[in-house]
């Protein structure tokens, strides 16, 4: 079986298993994979290395165990939540600085949230739809075709709406939202799918973003809010609400805005500069809850740059 046939059928049946199993399964995936350090996994540590710079080899791979399993529960989570009643939803959600998304709500058009791959993004989607706005976001076109289908579906399921990224005309929807009250516009943009993003100081290294948010944000003269979600441990009668030992924080960061004498070039620049050191900040509080098994740091993706590691031999193979 593939992998995107086992996606299909988590999708479509993983609700049916007793939750402690289900986790319990998700953590024994989460093992395997990093005891086989998949070239995932190695990338994974060559991530981390530069969000944890005093970690040492050993705390790397230890902090890997822990980020895949926060990773594997995340999509055991996915491959669940639109069967969970919303006051078990409300239950796993707590919120930090929520006045800093107040204070961009108050202002004409739909403020634009920057975010990473941490935590568990699709619950807090969930959530925000149900609770402040519907979200608009853009999502990977995976393949085969009916594997995006099936998770473009389940988030419309959660109450988003999804645009494909690559589409025709994405941007210029994107922009015409921020017009409007009527969204949250939400972008995970820790990695450039495009190859047209901005280089950007990431935690003391250079690293490639999409400049989406900051492009939105300048054009649309709307607020760009990065926003942070992790995990927690739930205990007590939250924790009994929640149908779950873990619930997700999510941390509004404060609101940037364009400077109105600068040019566009330099406020995109600028406001994406921002917004990863931020976020950067906030991954380095918890390294494990960010999901990044791909390239993003300019010295990985480029093999010819003097700071690049050494490949292994296995990727020479590749």
């Amino acid at each position: 079986m593939n992998s995107s046939r086992a996606y299909l059928l988590a999708f479509r049946h993983a609700w049916r298993i007793p939750g402690p199993l289900w986790r319990a399964l998700m953590a024994t995936a989460a093992d395997i994979t990093w005891l086989v350090h998949t070239k995932g996994v190695h990338q994974l540590e060559r991530n981390l290395t530069r969000v944890s710079p005093t970690a040492n080899p050993r705390q790397i791979r230890q902090l890997s165990r822990a980020a895949m399993r926060s990773y594997m529960r995340y999509f055991g989570e996915a491959f669940t939540v639109a069967h969970i009643t919303p006051q078990q939803r409300d239950a796993r959600v707590r919120v930090i600085n929520a006045h800093n998304l107040d204070a961009a709500l108050a202002l004409p058009g739909s403020p634009v949230l920057a975010l990473t791959h941490q935590g568990n993004w699709d619950l807090a989607g969930m959530w925000a739809s149900a609770t402040i706005r519907p979200v608009l976001t853009v999502a990977e076109r995976l393949k085969p075709e009916e594997l995006f289908t099936e998770f473009r579906t389940f988030r419309e399921t959660l109450g988003m709406t999804i645009l494909a990224a690559g589409d025709d005309g994405v941007f210029r929807a994107l922009l015409r939202a921020t017009r409007t009250n009527n969204h949250l516009i939400c972008l995970l943009a820790d990695r450039d799918l495009t190859a047209s993003g901005i280089e950007v100081d990431f935690n003391g290294h250079r690293a490639r973003v999409a400049k989406g948010p900051a492009a939105l944000a300048t054009q649309g003269q709307v607020p760009l809010i990065p926003v942070s979600i992790t995990y927690e441990k739930l205990t007590g009668h939250r924790r009994a609400q929640a149908g779950s030992p873990w619930g997700i924080v999510v941390e509004f960061h404060t609101p940037l805005h364009a400077d109105p004498n600068a040019t566009t070039k330099d406020n995109i620049t600028n406001l994406t500069q921002q917004w990863v050191t931020t976020l950067a900040t906030a991954i380095t509080r918890s390294p494990h809850d960010w999901h990044m098994l791909q390239k993003v740091f300019t010295a990985d993706l480029n093999p010819h740059h003097p700071l690049a590691p050494p490949a292994t031999p296995k990727e020479h193979n590749d």
